[in-house]
């Protein structure tokens, strides 16, 4: 059976493992026979630990162990990449997953210290994750597979911070897999686009009509419909197993979205203002 699976036996960690594109990454990763680490905030204890029965009781091929870990705190993943390897002895893949979106904001009301606490999550935390991970992937010439987004690369509007922590993200990534190139680990990000998730069900519903903002989300796609999560997964899985000529590499999954023209004016009082016309 094992020869028929693409990671078996193979010691994953993935960060944010517990809801949306990292649940989707946990099971994908389980059912391909490997030893997955996952890990979640306290407030998602309950579920982190219920996915890691369910996962136990359904006789998939893999392995799922859950780690309450905010990764904003060092001592926290210091923790998680040492149980880790007291469990397993080794560790094959680092998915830095974990992140947050906050509510939709002009810059104005983004204050220093929002700002500051979105850089330990979506940025700090990656960058801890990998430096403690990184003495044992250098061990079995394993990968890490950073989770950006599209934004970085097109924008998005009154979401400064985030998109600059996406940034970040890739940017990061590309350092990283040339400085560890020499020792033989693969880095990369993928940047999903359009995904519905429980995160980008909270952002729509906190819009002041959901089902526009929705249908919004929709329509930014060429293939005309949000992407999944078990679609970003299955991109995760060919990264770390099948992608092994690339690295600093930047997989974008978008639907199309970043294609051709589209209405880019929002100025509130764009009648009337002289300008150069194209």
């Amino acid at each position: 059976m094992a020869g028929e699976l693409r990671y078996a036996c193979k010691v994953v960690i993935v960060t944010g493992g517990s809801r949306g594109i990292g649940e989707a990454i946990l099971r994908k990763f389980v059912h391909e026979g490997a030893k997955v680490v996952f890990c979640a905030p306290e407030c998602e204890r309950e579920r982190g630990e219920a996915l890691q029965k369910e996962l136990e009781e359904s006789g998939c091929p893999g392995e799922a162990r859950f780690v309450v870990c905010d990764v904003a705190s060092e001592t926290d993943i210091k923790n998680l990449v040492s149980m880790t390897i007291n469990l397993y002895g080794c560790l094959d893949c680092l998915v830095n997953n974990a992140g947050v979106h906050p509510a939709y904001q002009e810059i104005d009301d983004v204050s220093a210290q929002d700002f500051r606490r979105l850089l330990d999550i979506n940025v700090i935390g990656y960058f801890l994750a990998a430096k403690y991970a990184l003495p044992h992937l250098r061990k079995t010439k394993g990968n890490i597979i950073n989770i950006a987004s599209l934004v970085a690369i097109i924008g998005e509007a009154n979401a400064l911070a985030y998109v600059a922590t996406k940034g970040a993200v890739t940017a990061m990534t590309k350092a990283m897999a040339l400085d560890e190139s020499k020792r033989g680990v693969r880095v990369n990000s993928i940047s999903p686009g359009n995904i519905w998730t429980p995160l980008w069900q909270k952002l729509a519903s906190e819009a002041d009509d959901p089902q526009a903002k929705i249908q919004e989300g929709i329509d930014a796609q060429p293939l005309g419909r949000l992407g999944t999560p078990e679609e970003i997964a299955l991109a995760v899985l060919f990264m770390a197993c099948d992608a092994t000529f690339c690295t600093g590499a930047d997989l974008v999954i978008s639907g199309g979205a970043e294609l051709g023209y589209g209405k880019k004016n929002n100025r509130d009082a764009a009648k009337g203002v002289e300008g150069v016309k194209g």
